[in-house]
């Protein structure tokens, strides 16, 4: 590890009253505050999931503009976007101004998405897969290609005849890209990935690894050991495609630096070991999350092989907490954890990977 940012999930309560967590309003807000602290704090990125019919963060494109205009060095981006609720084209564009607006800080992670409170709400925004495919994973990876070639400036739109067109632009019958295009867009794009075979084919397609919250396998090992084995899957993988440049990897983990006596009031010692449960209708492995003081917590995350593979990693906060809470949260690591595990701030300059070997 040598960078780390935040993850937020982005709770808020849907009357906006409730006496402990905030409304919409204040969730969005309290989340740009967090991020121009993280930024002046040295934190790398500040990451946000996206889920729809939920109150959380649904809509992240403004979101993530607001806060490259607040900042200077910090990475915004999204883990995830579950592209079956996207236009490709649509997002493609927003994601291109995104890279240029921030000068190239941006990790816009999409994949097929997760399980979600509602029965296929992707069709409620337009999209409807076919008959044999309930998930919509197929559907999923075809716009996930579409997305993909629209970034890489291919033609996605023919041009009419010279004298049709308003105003005249182009030569006849030439295919036209989106625009605007950004070329450093491609290697800012970020696949989700919960599985060995998917991390395998997101190194096929040339883009970098967001090792998910939990992986779709359960053979009884641990957590991070399963997940340093699909690490290193991708970056064989990557090295036998024959990429001209050096993806990046991130594993997400609940960590909590406990410093203070109102630390240890809010959130304990110890946290949870993770284990095998079931979602999306099979077994999976999740993670630990931790909850210690600063040297115990060193000691611990370097017994982490996932950790020591990824070049980021991403905390996940209690962001319902508000601006002070979180902020202390990701200060106490930086100052008394991050250190000791090989941590660049964001004044080094933007993240590279690891070299694939």
């Amino acid at each position: 590890m040598k960078a780390f940012g935040f993850l937020s999930f982005g709770h808020y309560d849907l009357a906006g009253s409730a006496r402990h967590m905030p409304g919409a309003k204040e969730n969005l807000k309290n989340a740009l505050e967090i991020a121009v602290g993280a930024d002046e704090l040295g934190v790398n990125g500040a990451y946000f999931r996206v889920h729809h019919f939920a109150p959380q963060h649904s809509a992240p494109m403004p979101l993530l503009a607001a806060i490259a205009a607040r900042t200077e060095r910090i990475e915004v981006g999204t883990g995830v976007i579950d592209i079956r609720y996207e236009n490709p084209l649509h997002l493609a564009e927003e994601a291109a101004q995104l890279d240029l607006l921030s000068d190239g800080r941006v990790a816009l992670g999409v994949s097929r998405g997760s399980p979600e409170p509602v029965d296929r709400g992707y069709e409620a925004f337009g999209y409807h897969p076919g008959t044999d495919d309930p998930k919509g994973a197929a559907m999923a990876r075809e716009k996930f290609e579409r997305f993909m070639a629209a970034v890489d400036g291919e033609g996605m739109a023919t041009s009419l005849p010279l004298d049709q067109q308003y105003p005249r632009m182009y030569h006849p019958d030439v295919p036209v890209p989106v625009m605007p295009h950004s070329l450093s867009l491609r290697k800012h794009v970020w696949w989700g990935a919960g599985s060995r075979d998917t991390a395998v084919r997101a190194a096929h397609d040339g883009v970098n690894l967001m090792s998910s919250t939990l992986l779709t396998e359960a053979n009884g090992d641990r957590f991070e050991d399963l997940q340093a084995d699909q690490i290193r899957a991708y970056r064989a993988a990557w090295k036998e495609a024959g990429h001209q440049w050096t993806p990046r990897v991130s594993v997400s983990r609940s960590i909590i630096p406990v410093t203070s006596q109102e630390d240890m009031r809010m959130f304990g010692i110890g946290g949870d070991d993770g284990g095998i449960g079931w979602i999306d209708d099979g077994q999976a492995t999740f993670g630990r999350s931790y909850a210690d003081e600063p040297d115990k917590l060193v000691e611990q995350l370097r017994k982490d092989a996932a950790l020591a593979e990824a070049d980021t990693l991403m905390i996940t906060i209690p962001s319902q907490l508000g601006v002070d809470a979180n902020l202390r949260i990701l200060q106490n690591f930086a100052e008394h954890v991050a250190p000791e595990l090989g941590w660049e701030p964001n004044t080094a300059g933007l993240v590279t990977g690891y070299p694939v070997s």
